[in-house]
């Protein structure tokens, strides 16, 4: 009989959109694959990969400790008819609910995979301080053990949560959710100028999209010949979401347009010379700057965990400091004046991308953190 190994994400969609190298690594291993998540519209991609779907009526936003007991009781059940080697829990909540579940089913091997660690991250406040130290607690105590290991997409996040990124018994560090180079290749620079920049990201304000509207007005002040279009979707239900209307009122400002969501990524970068991604902090590696530097396109992002682990300011783009809006528009206005420089970067960042951070290179890094705990010494519950 195979091995098991169960993914446990919060959408189908997300997991879609990132995970499935990992499905299929696990695949290419032999195990049987299933995964536990809200089913949306995404059963037939991740079954394409050999994995199966089991569908989870969940809230999503609820944090009543009544709701998420429920969820708790209903991952349990899950978990133990299905009773796998591996418990492989992706992302924040679903590490904190999956991972205590997991436990009470006894599943001792379980990966907690921190996509990046959002509200933790992003704020600096007392409150998110107290998050912190409440997820610090629960990660790190209540769900923790001896065969679970934290997968990680830089090597800030595990400083954050009182991990060493070096303790290959502990921690792995994977380069993102990978892409394929083969299937997102470089195309020639469109014409210039003027500089067209495109941002691709899901329209929250933690995203700083705000932040790049006003970095092109600042730009086009100082007469550079630049232009933003910004891709993504509105979320209303999610409190984070940047509204429609004001997505609606900056594409009616000078330079700007809003062109909403797109699964072309490859002709997104074709029409354009610069990937900006202002983020306020909070993520792993983000999935777009991979993209971008797939396709030979530098990166203009800040030094916030993930974006600055990837990108190396001056090689494939410029890293500024987070939240400063001026600081974007001075690197906008030097990319718009020196077209060399912006082929040059390009050409550095799909270097980079390819040097272990496309989906071969997530597949490999996940398959040996798999054999490494199946060849671990086994845990005595009773113990």
């Amino acid at each position: 009989m195979p091995r098991k190994l169960l993914f446990v994400a919060t959408e189908d969609w997300f997991f879609a959109s990132h995970f499935l190298p990992m499905a299929r690594a696990a695949r290419e291993m032999g195990f049987d694959v299933a995964v536990i998540a809200r089913e949306r519209h995404h059963r037939k991609a991740i079954e394409a990969t050999g994995a199966r779907l089991i569908a989870l009526e969940a809230e999503r936003r609820s944090l009543d400790p009544r709701a998420l007991w429920r969820q708790v009781v209903a991952l349990r059940r899950l978990i133990a008819a299905e009773r796998p080697d591996i418990l492989h829990c992706i992302a924040l909540k679903p590490i904190a609910l999956a991972g205590l579940a997991g436990k009470l089913a006894g599943v001792e091997r379980r990966v907690y995979a921190l996509t990046g660690l959002g509200f933790l991250g992003a704020r600096k406040d007392m409150l998110a301080a107290i998050a912190r130290f409440a997820a610090i607690s629960w990660l790190r105590g209540a769900i923790d053990g001896r065969q679970v290991r934290f997968l990680f997409e830089n090597p800030d996040d595990p400083v954050t949560l009182g991990l060493d990124p070096q303790d290959a018994s502990k921690v792995a560090i994977v380069g993102g959710a990978g892409v394929d180079p083969l299937i997102l290749m470089p195309s020639p620079m469109p014409p210039a100028p003027p500089l067209k920049v495109a941002l691709v990201a899901r329209m929250l304000w933690s995203k700083g999209v705000d932040l790049a509207v006003e970095a092109v007005r600042l730009a086009r002040a100082e007469r550079a010949n630049v232009t933003l279009t910004i891709h993504g979707a509105p979320d209303p239900s999610n409190p984070k979401a940047i509204p429609e209307a004001t997505l609606t009122e900056w594409a009616a400002r000078p330079g700007i347009a809003w062109a909403g969501p797109t699964r072309d990524i490859e002709a997104v970068w074709a029409a354009h010379h610069l990937c900006i991604l202002p983020s306020r902090g909070g993520e792993g590696l983000p999935r777009t700057i991979l993209e971008a530097a797939a396709c030979g396109r530098p990166i203009l992002t800040t030094d916030v965990p993930g974006c600055r682990s990837f990108v190396r300011d001056g090689q494939d783009g410029m890293v500024v400091p987070a939240d400063d809006a001026a600081a974007l528009a001075k690197a906008l206005v030097r990319f718009a004046h020196a077209p060399n420089l912006v082929e040059r970067m390009g050409s550095n960042a799909r270097d980079r991308l390819l040097d272990g951070h496309t989906e071969r290179d997530v597949m490999n890094a996940v398959k040996a953190l798999y054999l490494r705990l199946l060849e671990a010494p086994a845990v005595d519950v009773a113990a």
